[in-house]
């Protein structure tokens, strides 16, 4: 008998552990894109454990969900992502959730005065050289304001607060911890404002190109002064007339940097450049390289911040 019991415990036991094998970890916090993800860790932090939704090197402008991301979202107890405009992937299966366990940041009282309107010049050049393009993968980008809001500095305070207030409701035991975590990421965002200011004032009033219009908070905040950008949406290559105008402006010394992304490195910016004083680099507008965490977020706006420096400050 004893014997027997031994087996049914130890079967028992087996499948327990191979259930725990196949159920996928539930995170407790999803966010859509990575800097958003940055964000969120510094709030959860040692809390709950924080997800994100688009892999590394793949684009929020024309990413699908897979199966296993719809998984993900059902199970979170807090999706966070920035709204259709930006996320055009995420309004069907955020519908499917109870409002209180997503937060939208463009839609939060607290953001929607911070808000800029969007850059709208490029469109001509949108017309005269795609038109078979499916106009779906552009389109979000076209709305009123530019919602690359992960950028500002003062929106992702707003949204730390909006986190902490969101995950106090479903983890009041956890109080302490979320308050210690706000009130952390609150000094470390203000200690970073003013190093990256220092950085950054000598290299003001110089010229510079994007590839596309991700930084205009960054800029506005520190008083960069690009003088345009390749294009609106990075899925869509810039015509022939703005290559033409940019690479005139390049000439006429009007620019001293010409800024790639990482998984952005268009012909078009080394074929414009071509023959030019400009220097070009990197910005890296998702944090690539940089690992979820609780001082994620501080990194990120440093190594932005060094990565204009860097460029700039060669002139």
């Amino acid at each position: 008998m004893l014997q027997k019991n031994k087996r049914v415990i130890t079967l028992l036991s087996t499948l327990s552990f191979a259930a725990s094998l196949a159920a996928p970890a539930q995170a407790a916090v999803v966010a859509s894109v990575k800097p958003l993800g940055f964000i969120a860790a510094a709030i959860a932090d040692g809390v709950t454990p924080v997800e994100v939704l688009l892999p590394d090197g793949a684009s929020e402008h024309d990413y699908s969900l897979r199966p296993s991301d719809i998984k993900r979202l059902q199970g979170a107890d807090l999706v966070v992502w920035i709204g259709p405009e930006m996320e055009a992937f995420m309004p069907k299966a955020v519908a499917q959730l109870p409002p209180q366990k997503s937060i939208e940041l463009a839609d939060l009282a607290s953001v929607k005065p911070l808000l800029v309107r969007g850059e709208e010049d490029d469109d001509h050049d949108h017309q005269d050289t795609h038109q078979n393009h499916d106009s779906s993968a552009e389109h979000h980008h076209h709305g009123e304001y530019n919602m690359h809001l992960w950028m500002s500095p003062e929106i992702a305070r707003q949204s730390a607060v909006a986190i902490h207030a969101k995950l106090l409701e479903l983890m009041p035991q956890s109080r302490d911890k979320l308050d210690a975590n706000l009130q952390h990421f609150e000094a470390e965002l203000a200690t970073a404002d003013t190093q990256i200011g220092t950085q950054l004032a000598p290299v003001k009033g110089k010229g510079y190109f994007v590839f596309h219009d991700a930084y205009t908070y960054f800029e506005k905040h520190f008083g960069l002064t690009p003088t345009g950008h390749f294009t609106v949406n990075p899925e869509i290559q810039p015509g022939a007339q703005r290559l033409h105008q940019i690479r005139t402006e390049l000439v006429e010394q009007k620019a001293v940097c010409v800024f790639a992304e990482p998984q952005f490195r268009p012909a078009v910016i080394d074929a414009v450049a071509r023959g030019t004083k400009v220097r070009s680099g990197t910005l890296d507008p998702l944090g690539t390289d940089i690992t979820v965490s609780k001082d994620s977020y501080v990194k990120f706006l440093s190594q932005l911040s060094n990565q204009y420096a860097s460029c700039l400050k060669g002139a």
